[in-house]
Order: C-alpha cells, then sequence, then structure tokens
C-alpha cells in the first residue's frame, strides 16, 4: 500500500510539472483560447504561500485517491463465478479444493470466502461469525486512506478563506497607510485574497468528485461481499458440509 501510495503521489507531482511545461511552451500560441492557461496565470496571481499549500493539498489528496481507485479497482471480484467454483469443488466432497480457490482469489469478497470455509467443521454459526468478524477487518481495509482525503477536501477551502482573510487585512492596512479609499488602493489585494479562495474551492470541489466515487465504489464491494457471504452459507447447506 505505502508503495503505491508513494507511486500515486509521483505520479500526481510529474503530471502537474509535465503539464505546466508544456502549457509553458505552448502558452504563445494558446494563450487566448486556453482556459487551462488563464487558470494557470490566475494562480500564480495569487499570494504564492497560500497557493503553494492548495496545490500540495491537490497533489497529496490526489495521490490518495488514484491509490484507493486502483487497490479498489484489483479488489473487485466476479462474486457469481467465485460462487460457482466453490460450488463445484464441495459437490465433489472437496472442501480443500474450495478453500484453495478461495485463498487463490484475489480481492476482499475471497478472503471472507475463506475465512468461511476455514470454520465449515465447526457448524453453520461457526462460518457466519467468521464471516463477521473478518468482514469487518475488510471493511476497514478498504476505506483506508479516506480520512486523508477528508482531511484534504476540509483543508483547502480552509487554506483559502485564511489567504482571503489575510489579504483583506492586507488591504485595509494599505488604506490605512495611504489615507486613501480609492479603488486602486485595494484591488489588487482584494483580488489576490479572492482567488485563494477559488483554488482553495476548486480543489475542494476536485477531491469530492473522487471521494464520492470511491465511496460508491466501496458501497458496491461491500454489498457484494454480503450477497457472497449469504450464498456461501446456502452453497455449503445444499453440499452437506455442515453434519
Amino acid at each position: 500500500m505505502r508503495k503505491l501510495l508513494a507511486f500515486s503521489i509521483i505520479f500526481c507531482v510529474l503530471a502537474f510539472f509535465g503539464a505546466t511545461e508544456v502549457l509553458a511552451q505552448d502558452a504563445a500560441a494558446e494563450a487566448s483560447s486556453s482556459g487551462f492557461q488563464i487558470l494557470k496565470e490566475k494562480f500564480i496571481e495569487g499570494d504564492w504561500r497560500f497557493m503553494s499549500l492548495v496545490l500540495v493539498c491537490l497533489i497529496l489528496g490526489l495521490a490518495f485517491c488514484i491509490e484507493r481507485i486502483i487497490t479498489l479497482n484489483i479488489a473487485t471480484t466476479n462474486t457469481d463465478k467465485l460462487l460457482a467454483r466453490i460450488d463445484s469443488s464441495l459437490a465433489s466432497g472437496d472442501l480443500d479444493g474450495a478453500m484453495e480457490v478461495a485463498k487463490s482469489t484475489p480481492g476482499p469478497t475471497a478472503s471472507i470466502l475463506y475465512e468461511g470455509l476455514r470454520n465449515a467443521k465447526s457448524g453453520p454459526e461457526a462460518v457466519e461469525k467468521a464471516i463477521v468478524s473478518y468482514g469487518s477487518v475488510q471493511m476497514g481495509l478498504l476505506e483506508k486512506g479516506l480520512v486523508w482525503i477528508s482531511l484534504f477536501i476540509a483543508i483547502a477551502p480552509m487554506l483559502g478563506f485564511m489567504g482571503t482573510v489575510i489579504g483583506m487585512i492586507q488591504a485595509f492596512d494599505r488604506i490605512e497607510a495611504v489615507g486613501d479609499l480609492s479603488p486602486s488602493v485595494v484591488a489588487g489585494g482584494i483580488k489576490v485574497a479572492l482567488l485563494t479562495t477559488v483554488f482553495g474551492l476548486i480543489v475542494a470541489i476536485i477531491l469530492q468528485i473522487f471521494y464520492n466515487y470511491i465511496i460508491s465504489k466501496i458501497d458496491g464491494i461491500v454489498n457484494k461481499m454480503e450477497d457472497a457471504s449469504i450464498g456461501l452459507v446456502d452453497v455449503m447447506a445444499r453440499n452437506g458440509v455442515f453434519k
């Protein structure tokens, strides 16, 4: 998991700087038509202290999102085919073969079914208890890293708001120093202050979309786990595993 997360962080950093370099090379030709170029210009115009922190939140948040998406895609199992293979092994009286099928299949669903099969000789109650207990463990593994994504979703706009508040304070300090309330005195400071909020909200929106997608993936895997667990008990009872 740590290697995958490190790879995701490196990928996000390289992708960002690679895209920035490409856009810098093409800026002269596409500055008037590229929306991303305008976005980059506004990013540069903002306060670098808070913009850098917001950018760090985006890179780290995307790294955790990519790691979770890759992990969840790997964890997705065709439960119908898996149960059919287990059913075939149990029908021939090969409990060890059924356990081997579950053990050799990647994903949390197969791991839960393996724990259920491993406790088959202790009766249906032991099987259900093992499935519930190990299901909680697998649920925790599926949700690993989500707390960090939530943290970056919360921090990004807060950093933006902080930049805005500090920018407004600086604008009022400029008014006090000059003694004039003309728009030219404060317009630049207020513009920079508001840009930090805009980019903080953009980062939070991007990460929130990925977060909701990840939650939906986890919900789908959990539903398959529950269906497969119920199906396993039925398969074991039908093939006379419980005696």
